[in-house]
């Protein structure tokens, strides 16, 4: 097997480990309170991650961005797992987050000054007719945990920006480890002040736990930056966009959820809409 397949191989299970990553993280907060479950799992997967930044130390000048760029996932991981424990059905959360690449341009507008290419104008209608299909109900009505989803993907843009602006000039596994050390701690505060445990902690919980931290988190980084270091640019793009496909598939399977019809061709056209950002865009380079 080349490299490149080897990559895309790497890619596509990085994926598939992000859609079980919304089955453990539900299955854990059955059993524990939300923020207590974030805290740990973010703070020891940072542990594991820990020992592979040996000889890639942080530029002091750049620990501020690093910060603040920890800070921006930690917002976006605590509205992410708050919207998962609301949620009644994984799979319509997994399209609306799929969203925060379709952001990412608006979001650099505003803070970078970077103008969206006429690509982008061309798919957003397209992914608002996909997000309104997979958000109305009938009668008319609107689910919180899709409110919450959506303004989960609007952080996550933001988190990308800073995440792409320090990234240039700081090393890419320490970078993601301070990141998920920053969001574990946050975790672990916001638990600390708030949250009380009113049940016993038993097995069950804990090895979904552990699979949280050592698959979901420490291997999914770990298959994604050895993917992204050799796969090609539109297959690497092409690939990520599979996750909520993939969760949808996932919940189907271990939840019995089924979409309606109607819901199903609203996560397929904010799919289309991002593929064919993501081509458009890899065509101009």
């Amino acid at each position: 097997m080349n490299r490149q397949r080897q990559a895309d191989l790497f890619l596509v299970l990085t994926t598939l480990i992000a859609a079980c990553g919304w089955i453990f993280s539900k299955e854990a907060i059955a059993g524990m309170p939300v923020f207590a479950f974030l805290g740990v799992r973010f703070f020891f997967a940072s542990l594991v991650l820990l020992p592979f930044c040996r000889g890639q130390p942080i530029p002091r000048h750049q620990w501020r961005q690093v910060i603040l760029s920890g800070f921006w996932m930690a917002l976006t991981m605590c509205l992410w797992i708050y919207s998962v424990s609301s949620t009644p059905s994984l799979g319509e959360g997994a399209f609306i987050m799929s969203l925060a690449m379709l952001f990412v341009p608006l979001t650099a507008w505003v803070m970078m000054r970077v103008r969206p290419a006429r690509a982008y104008w061309e798919c957003l209608p397209v992914a608002a007719i996909g997000l309104a299909l997979l958000s109305l109900h009938s009668p008319v009505s609107f689910h919180a945990s899709q409110g919450w989803f959506l303004l989960t993907a609007l952080v996550q843009s933001i988190s990308f920006c800073y995440t792409s602006r320090c990234a240039r000039e700081v090393p890419l596994i320490p970078l993601t480890t301070a990141q998920l050390m920053m969001t574990g701690l946050v975790g672990l505060a916001l638990t600390a002040s708030f949250e009380h445990f009113t049940q016993p902690f038993d097995l069950s919980i804990a090895l979904w736990v552990l699979a949280s931290i050592f698959i979901a988190t420490s291997l999914r980084f770990a298959l994604q930056l050895q993917g992204q270091k050799y796969a090609a640019v539109a297959s690497a793009a092409l690939i990520m966009v599979l996750e909520p496909l993939f969760t949808v598939i996932a919940a189907g399977i271990w939840y019995g959820e089924r979409l309606p019809t109607q819901k199903i061709i609203g996560g397929i056209l904010i799919l289309l809409a991002q593929i064919w950002f993501r081509w458009r865009m890899i065509n101009r380079v």
